[in-house]
C-alpha cells in the first residue's frame, strides 16, 4: 500500500482550477512550463514513494530522542534529508540570486503536499524552513540575507519559529523572553520557548531560530515584541558555522502523533546569553513574524490535504481487498470486497470529495499569493492580496478539519482493523490531529476570519470573492449537462447562505463582536464548503471543455463534484443559521452550567 502521488489530479487542479498557465505567463515565471512542472511533480512523487513513505512507520515507532543534550532523529532520517536537500527540493519558490529556482509558490505547494502525504513528520522540517526564508526575504537586512538565505534555501541549514512560552500559549502579548542590546550591535536573548518544531536535530549543519523577545524598555503587550535571529552555531566570517550559541533543547514533548518530528522545549541564555541579531526595527517583531505565520498557516492547511489523500489511498486499497458479506440489492455473491457495499462507497466518496475540494482550495490560495506578488498592476496585486488574506484562515481551518475528518473515515473503512496500529490507518488520524491546533487553533482562525478579514472592512473583500464565485453559477447554467445543473442549484443555494451570513457578520461585528466570535467556526466551515464546492464546479466545467483528456478521469471529476454538492453544499443553510445564532447558543450559559 505504498503512497502514489496523484500527479494527474494535481496537474489538473493546478492548470484548470488554480490558473497555473496564467501565472506561468508572468515574465518572472517563464521557466514554469507544463513539461517542467509535470517533471517536478513526477520526480517528487518518486522520492516520496521510494524514500519518505517507507520511513513514515519507522519514524512513528521510533520517534526522536534527546540523548546527552543532542536530539537524534529516527533511523534513515538524516540520509533522507540529504537526498531531499541535494535534490534541490528546498529551493523551488525562492530568489535565484540566493540559490532558489524562482518557481511559483503554486508548484512548491504541490511538492509540499507530496512530501507531507508520504511523511508528514518529515515534511515539517522543510515547511518551517521555507517560512523562515519568506520572513527573512521580506524583512531582513542585506547582510542577514547574504549570510542566511543561501544556506536556508539550499537546506544546508534549517529554520524554526519560536513564539510560544509556557505562560503565554497563543496570547503572544504575554511573551516574557528578554533581549538586551550589546555594544557590538548584537543582543543577548534569554528565556524559554515551547512547542518548537525541529528546534534541534542532527540533520543540518546549523539551525536558525527566529525568536520573539522583549527589550527592557519595550511597550507592554504585542506592540513591545521584537524579532531576533538566534543561530545554533554563530556564523564565522566566511559564513560557515562557528562557535556554539547559548541555545539548547532541554526536553522533547511526547505527542499523540508526528512522533518523528522533534517538538522541543528550547532554552535561550542559560549561561552567557544567546547571541541574537535584530530583524528590522525594534518592537515590530510580531508584525514581521506574521509573514512566516501566514506562510505556515497555508502549509498547515495543506497538511490536511496531504493526510486526507494518504488516508483515502489506504482506505481504497483496503476496501478493494477486504472480503466480507453480500452487498444489498446487487448480484454479487457472498464474500464480495467491501467496496461493493453502499455505505463503504459513501465513506470513500466522502473522503475523495472533501480531499479534492480542500486541495483545490489550498492550490487556489497558493496561486493567489503568486498573483499578489507578481501581477503587473498595483491594483491587481492588491485585489489578489485581499483574496490571500481572506482565504488563509479558511484554508488553515477548513482544510485541516478535512484532514482529521478524512483520516477518521479511513479508520472507519478499515473497521476493527482500523483501530489496530499495524493496519496503518490510525497513524494518519493521530498525525492529522495537531493541524487543527498549531499555527493558531482553528477557533483563532475563525475569529480572525470574522474580525480582521470580514468585520474590519465591512465585508468588502468577502463580497468581492462571493461575486467572483457567482460567475461560475452562470457558466454552469449555460452547460447542457445534468450534473452542471445540479451543481448550479446547490452552489447558488450555498452562495445565498454565505452572502447572508457575510452581511450579518459585516453588520454585527462592530457593535457585538462576541456574537460574531460565537458563530465564527460555523462561518469558517461555511466558507470552506462553499468555496470548495465552487472550485470543484470549476473543475467540472474545465473537464467538459477538454477534448483529448482521460475520459475515466474526467468522468470521475463530475461524480466527485456532484457528491460534494449534494452532501456538503446542502449544509450551507444550516451553517448560516449556526453562525448567526452562535451567541444565543453558548453565551447565555454560566460557568456552573458546564
Amino acid at each position: 500500500m505504498a503512497y502514489r502521488a496523484p500527479v494527474e489530479e494535481m496537474l489538473f487542479v493546478m492548470n484548470e482550477v488554480a490558473g497555473l498557465p496564467d501565472i506561468a505567463a508572468l515574465p518572472i515565471f517563464a521557466e514554469a512550463t507544463p513539461d517542467l512542472v509535470s517533471a517536478v511533480l513526477t520526480e517528487a512523487g518518486k522520492l516520496a514513494s521510494g524514500v519518505l513513505d517507507p520511513l513514515n512507520v519507522v519514524g512513528d515507532r521510533q520517534g526522536s530522542h534527546l540523548e546527552n543534550g543532542i536530539v537524534r532523529t529516527p533511523t534513515g532520517w538524516k540520509e533522507a534529508w540529504e537526498q531531499y536537500r541535494d535534490g534541490g527540493w528546498c529551493t523551488l519558490p525562492f530568489d535565484p540570486d540566493y540559490g532558489g529556482q524562482g518557481l511559483p509558490w503554486l508548484v512548491a505547494i504541490a511538492v509540499q503536499e507530496v512530501t507531507d502525504s508520504a511523511n508528514m513528520a518529515f515534511g515539517l522540517c522543510p515547511l518551517l524552513t521555507k517560512g523562515t526564508v519568506e520572513l527573512l526575504s521580506a524583512h531582513g537586512s542585506k547582510q542577514q540575507k547574504d549570510v542566511y538565505l543561501p544556506n536556508l534555501i539550499s537546506g544546508q541549514w534549517t529554520g524554526t519559529m519560536n513564539l510560544t512560552e509556557p505562560a503565554a500559549g497563543s496570547d503572544l502579548s504575554q511573551v516574557r523572553a528578554k533581549a538586551v542590546n550589546i555594544a557590538d550591535g548584537s543582543y543577548r536573548i534569554s528565556g524559554q520557548k515551547i512547542f518548537i518544531t525541529y528546534g534541534d536535530h542532527e540533520m543540518a549543519e546549523n539551525i536558525v531560530h527566529f525568536v520573539l523577545a522583549r527589550l527592557p524598555d519595550a511597550p507592554t503587550g504585542v506592540k513591545g515584541i521584537s524579532l531576533f535571529i538566534v543561530p545554533k552555531f554563530l556564523p564565522k566570517a566566511d559564513g560557515t558555522p562557528g562557535e556554539r550559541n547559548d541555545a539548547r533543547c532541554v526536553s522533547l514533548e511526547h505527542k499523540l502523533g508526528i512522533h518523528a518530528s522533534p517538538t522541543c522545549v528550547m532554552s535561550f541564555g542559560d549561561h552567557d546569553g544567546a547571541v541574537g541579531f535584530l530583524v528590522g526595527e525594534e518592537n515590530r517583531g510580531l508584525e514581521y513574524m506574521f509573514t512566516m505565520m501566514n506562510n505556515a498557516r497555508l502549509a498547515v492547511g495543506l497538511e490536511g490535504v496531504a493526510i486526507a489523500e494518504r488516508a483515502y489511498q489506504r482506505a481504497v486499497d483496503y476496501a478493494r481487498e477486504r472480503v466480507q458479506s453480500k452487498p444489498l440489492g446487487g448480484t454479487a455473491k457472498p464474500g464480495a470486497a467491501i467496496i461493493a457495499h453502499a455505505d463503504v462507497r459513501r465513506m470513500l466518496m466522502d473522503m475523495r470529495s472533501r480531499t479534492e475540494a480542500a486541495r483545490a482550495l489550498a492550490y487556489y490560495a497558493a496561486a493567489a499569493i503568486d498573483r499578489a506578488h507578481h501581477q503587473d498592476s498595483a491594483h491587481e496585486r492588491a485585489e489578489w492580496q485581499n483574496v490571500v488574506d481572506l482565504m488563509i484562515p479558511v484554508v488553515k481551518g477548513w482544510c485541516s478539519e478535512t484532514g482529521i475528518h478524512v483520516a477518521n473515515q479511513g479508520v472507519q473503512v478499515h473497521g476493527g482493523m482500523g483501530f489496530i496500529e499495524e493496519a496503518g490507518a490510525a497513524q494518519y488520524l493521530r498525525d492529522a490531529r495537531i493541524t487543527a491546533i498549531y499555527e493558531g487553533t482553528n477557533g483563532i482562525q475563525a475569529n480572525d476570519l470574522v474580525g480582521r478579514k470580514v468585520g474590519r472592512d465591512k465585508g468588502a473583500a468577502a463580497r468581492a470573492m462571493i461575486t467572483r464565485m457567482w460567475t461560475t453559477v452562470s457558466a454552469l447554467e449555460a452547460s447542457n449537462s445534468q450534473t452542471c445543473h445540479i451543481l448550479r442549484d446547490r452552489l447558488a443555494e450555498g452562495l445565498e447562505a454565505l452572502s447572508a451570513a457575510t452581511d450579518w457578520v459585516a453588520e454585527t461585528y462592530a457593535g457585538d463582536p462576541v456574537a460574531t466570535a460565537a458563530g465564527s467556526f460555523a462561518y469558517l466551515n461555511l466558507w470552506g464548503i462553499v468555496a470548495g464546492g465552487w472550485l470543484l464546479a470549476r473543475g467540472v466545467l474545465a473537464a467538459e471543455a477538454q477534448k483529448n483528456g482521460n475520459p475515466k478521469f474526467l468522468h470521475a471529476k463530475s461524480l466527485t463534484a456532484r457528491f460534494f454538492a449534494e452532501q456538503y453544499l446542502t449544509q450551507a443553510h444550516a451553517l448560516k443559521t449556526a453562525a448567526m445564532a452562535g451567541k444565543d447558543a453558548v453565551m447565555g450559559l454560566e460557568e456552573e452550567d458546564f
